[in-house]
């Protein structure tokens, strides 16, 4: 075979090993592309998601603050009843109206603080008294115990 067949040949096979070069890298960019765009779109899901959780969770403690509130106004309004509604004067009267003072202030706390304060609150008074703090849940849970039993 002559020289001058060869030579076209081998340039047309090494054209086409050129181009396949070529194709073979634009696929790999190509690829490397679509994977970093899925990364970047499951880590945007992934920030929607955590966003949407942590709204939730905002919005559920939110709730929990408006339906201990409602329920402080309402226990509130049962101390104003019984103060109306029982007696005022002598030895029974102070009681009754004692209780229904505490009654109030305890609704009025409730309304006040909401269930995210109520559990500050009772955060610092364990931190305050750890070992009554400690009885007290031993206490509780030899109660339930004893009521899960029976």
């Amino acid at each position: 075979m002559s020289n001058s067949i060869v030579t076209p040949v081998v340039n047309k096979v090494e054209g086409v090993f050129d181009r396949a070069k070529e194709t073979a890298a634009n696929v790999g960019d190509r690829a490397s592309q679509a994977v970093t765009a899925v990364g970047d779109m499951a880590s945007e899901a992934g920030h929607s998601v955590g966003a949407m959780a942590s709204q939730a969770a905002c919005d559920i403690g939110q709730k929990a603050d408006d339906l201990t509130a409602s329920a402080g106004a309402s226990i509130k309004g049962l101390g104003d009843k019984l103060s109306q509604n029982t007696p005022q004067t002598g030895m029974v009267g102070n009681a009754s109206q004692s209780v229904a003072k505490a009654v109030h202030d305890g609704g009025q706390y409730m309304q006040d603080a909401k269930l995210s304060g109520i559990a500050e609150d009772v955060a610092q008074l364990i931190r305050r008294n750890p070992i009554p703090a400690v009885f007290l849940a031993i206490g509780l849970g030899w109660v339930v115990a004893r009521k899960m039993r029976h």
